[in-house]
């Protein structure tokens, strides 16, 4: 007996690969994105069926993760037969959910700005990359905000669909990027949502479980990369990750900081919400150089973890058969 590769599985690592290929080199889809459009159906739908409910919410929430799976479980069966089509609609479908080159151009625009002692710019750019309130953000708090965005999002925005594509092909990856966005769109804490995004949030953090670990995992690895220790990326993560109130967040955000010898955590400002957040690492503060730091180390996990992913698709679901 010898193990066979499934015919699905050489057209869908390809797919995963040129995905992420395009990703690197083109970023985002400059104009009308698939992500954008499924953000504004799914405000649409928010606004019609909205209640202070944990069960609207939940019935929201799996209508739109499920029309997105749907219409990922469709492709996949009508490129069954086609490898050709197959791995191009598993590439375009990755390149569109893909955000791990656009994240390290928004924390570069971000480093941009604080080299430059360009407060009001750089206070403007913090919210495309995390939520919390900019207009008494110092250069310092301003590159500690990004860093731990970059660590956080590199598991979000790349690690995490990379990881589903691999897992479940075309339903995974668009099942995946809809569960991520209706997170970022609901799943906050605030007197609408606290009860109506409860069910988004928990199947963001259940869907980001292995994503995230996998995330601190690839961050020991590349560490030297960005001038850092695996050792210290390990014993951070191991010591720090589950003192973070997010269950996946952490981790990323406590490997990251021992990979790049830093200090991050402290008190977050949303709005009206204030949250002091435990210190992870025994580092220094961030400064803008850490901020260019962090893009290289991003871009080395979610690269690996592209690599990862296509060859575990081409193993994971191998088939005995007679040798001929």
């Amino acid at each position: 007996m010898v193990a066979v590769p499934s015919r699905s599985d050489l057209p869908t690592a390809l797919g995963l690969a040129l995905g992420a290929a395009a990703d690197l080199l083109l970023a985002d889809p400059a104009r009308r994105h698939p992500v954008a459009g499924f953000g504004t159906l799914a405000a649409a739908l928010e606004r019609r069926v909205w209640r202070d409910s944990r069960a609207a919410g939940a019935g929201y929430a799996a209508v739109l993760v499920g029309a997105a799976a749907g219409l990922g479980t469709a492709a996949d069966r009508a490129t069954r037969e086609h490898p050709a089509a197959r791995t191009a609609a598993v590439a375009v479908a990755t390149w569109t959910v893909l955000g791990g080159t656009s994240l390290g151009r928004a924390a570069a625009a971000m480093a941009a700005a604080l080299e430059a002692g360009d407060l009001p710019t750089a206070r403007a750019l913090l919210p495309t990359l995390a939520g919390r309130d900019p207009s008494t953000l110092d250069a310092a708090e301003l590159a500690r905000a990004t860093v731990e965005s970059v660590a956080e999002n590199t598991s979000d925005a790349a690690v995490a669909p990379l990881v589903w594509g691999a897992l479940a092909g075309l339903p995974g990856l668009l099942g995946y990027r809809a569960v991520n966005t209706l997170d970022a769109m609901v799943g906050h804490r605030s007197p609408r949502y606290a009860r109506f995004g409860w069910a988004a949030a928990r199947t963001d953090d259940v869907a980001n479980w292995l994503p995230a670990r996998l995330t601190a995992a690839l961050t020991v690895a590349v560490a030297p990369v960005a001038g850092g220790s695996p050792r210290d990326a390990l014993r951070v993560w191991r010591r720090d990750g589950a003192a973070h109130p997010s269950p996946n967040a952490g981790r990323c955000e406590a490997a990251a900081a021992g990979a790049l010898g830093l200090r991050l955590g402290g008190r977050n400002v949303y709005g009206s919400r204030v949250e002091d957040r435990p210190v992870l690492g025994d580092g220094r503060a961030p400064a803008s150089s850490d901020v260019v730091r962090s893009v290289r180390l991003s871009r080395a996990v979610w690269l690996a973890a592209a690599a990862l992913a296509a060859a575990a698709r081409l193993t994971a679901r191998s088939r005995p058969a007679a040798r001929g």
